[in-house]
């Protein structure tokens, strides 16, 4: 991969997104920064960021921004080898639960170009949630559009995409290009 790469991974709840990240991102780089976008509202993700955490060990300096993902990578990007962003549901439900809806389009456009010039490769993982039945309420179906809009923009805008399934990853785009038989 090139020097400044973005790599874009999305699947399913315990589909294998965050260890592919990590070890992804591991690959690439010595200087590490993990930008969390999860709260510890209950004691159950508490527990959670914390396993998280010491998976990843010492190697990583972690960053918090639940909201703000655009200014941690601006500030963040330049003093570090590879960024790992997890996850932008997370953040999409902190923004939509938090300043609003009408929040979410102009974020991700402000992540969008804010990856574009990272100086350091980028990681980002989401959850690809409109697999299912749809919502039965507008709170929820809002959410999925929303998190559809912003994989949509973010995958586009990375070099590289993947999906996981059953703890593998399915190549969907490399270097910029679909994998389909139109780029072939």
């Amino acid at each position: 991969m090139d020097t400044h790469s973005a790599i874009f991974i999305t699947g399913g709840a315990r589909s294998g997104k965050s260890r592919f990240a990590q070890q992804t991102a591991e690959a690439l780089h010595q200087q590490r920064v993990f930008v969390a976008t999860a709260q510890a509202l209950d004691r159950e993700m508490e527990q959670r960021i914390a396993r998280h955490k010491n998976e990843r060990g010492s190697t990583w300096r972690t960053v918090e921004a639940p909201l703000h993902l655009e200014h941690a990578v601006r500030e963040h990007a330049p003093g570090a080898g590879v960024m790992l962003i997890d996850c932008i549901t997370l953040w999409i439900s902190n923004l939509l639960l938090g300043p609003g809806a009408e929040a979410v389009e102009p974020a991700v456009a402000g992540l969008c170009h804010a990856v574009s010039q990272a100086p350091c490769h980028i990681v980002i993982v989401s959850n690809e949630v409109g697999g299912g039945i749809v919502p039965d309420n507008a709170l929820a179906r809002e959410f999925r559009d929303l998190a559809g809009m912003a994989n949509q923009r973010l995958a586009a805008a990375c070099s590289h995409a993947y999906l996981m399934a059953a703890g593998l990853a399915l190549p969907l785009k490399r270097n910029g290009l679909p994998l389909c038989p139109l780029h072939e």
